[in-house]
């Protein structure tokens, strides 16, 4: 049996003096965490934005925030690294804008480990802000990730409404999906939290939401932000009837906290009540035009997940560039 002990951030975004007025809050709430003994500790998309509040004039402009937050990547990064390992847990980072191998930026969110490795996961669709006022760049791969419990994929905010990167993840062998998320209003709340409770659904695994809280009008590109983190998985066996292992008050900074069995996982696939994961291919057949499928025999049900080695994501992890 596998538990993990998941510490899911509602983190309020602060107007901060410093970068090391914000290294010290952050060294804070993993403290906080770490006491509780969570082993995973998830913070929100974009979460690292909150720097740009640093300087007053680079937060107000849009673009300028991003090159502020770009700017300081390495040292955000090096004090994850640090804290991971002093603490022994493994840490989902606030998301941040980066430049990625093509110079675009884009918005990534990155794993680190207690001891040292580090991967990441760039957001893959852009919502209309993104990409229309922003100028943020979608990512050009889905990976999953080895963490010391098993393997993890990140679904940032947006993508938890695509079904297929989920899938793609738990194809390749992730039992959690992370879903870090900043959403300007209860509406986008509900979608991120609708899209990431279908994930847990189709795949039978657990998904964890954590999102920004708080008004912070200093900085436009995340003046309102609403939510509440919770941990679900499939109303099935051993979980709540509506799926919701646990969840936060709306809008209340606070850490959540939710001690989980990864086993599980293997035994909602394996034996669930009802079996989506499993039947998942089912559905590809039913959707070729009537022609393509005239006078052919209906093909016999899976009895095992299929194997579509060739589609998966492969893992991706090593120390930080």
């Amino acid at each position: 049996m596998t538990d993990v002990r998941i510490a899911a951030a509602q983190y309020p975004i602060e107007l901060l003096p410093s970068y090391g007025a914000w290294e010290a809050k952050l060294s804070r709430w993993m403290s906080e965490a770490a006491a509780r003994r969570a082993q995973l500790l998830v913070f929100p998309e974009y979460a690292a934005m909150e720097l740009a509040g640093t300087d007053p004039a680079a937060a107000a402009d849009l673009h300028a925030s991003l090159d502020h937050v770009v700017a300081l990547g390495e040292r955000i990064d090096e004090l994850h690294r640090q804290l991971a390992i002093h603490y022994g847990v493994t840490i989902l980072g606030g998301s941040r804008p980066c430049r990625d191998a093509r110079g675009a930026v884009v918005n990534r969110a990155r794993l680190f480990c207690p001891d040292g490795r580090t991967g990441y996961q760039d957001k893959i669709v852009m919502t209309r802000f993104e990409r229309e006022i922003w100028g943020i760049t979608g990512g050009e791969a889905v990976h999953v990730l080895d963490a010391p419990f098993g393997r993890v994929g990140i679904s940032i905010c947006y993508d938890a409404e695509f079904p297929l990167i989920a899938r793609a993840q738990a194809e390749a062998g992730a039992r959690i999906i992370l879903v870090p998320s900043a959403t300007d209003s209860m509406q986008g709340y509900w979608r991120v939290r609708i899209g990431a409770q279908a994930r847990a659904l189709e795949n039978q695994c657990y998904v964890v939401q954590a999102p920004t809280v708080g008004q912070a009008p200093w900085v436009p590109s995340l003046d309102d932000n609403h939510g509440a983190a919770a941990i679900y998985g499939p109303p099935d066996g051993i979980a709540p009837d509506n799926g919701v292992f646990a969840v936060g008050e709306v809008n209340r900074p606070q850490w959540l906290f939710s001690d989980v069995r990864l086993d599980q996982v293997d035994v909602w696939r394996g034996s669930g009540t009802v079996l989506p994961f499993l039947h998942w291919p089912e559905q590809h057949a039913a959707m070729r035009p009537d022609d393509a499928r005239r006078d052919e025999p209906a093909p016999p049900a899976p009895t095992t997940a299929p194997d579509r080695s060739e589609d998966r994501p492969e893992p991706i992890f090593g120390s930080l560039e």
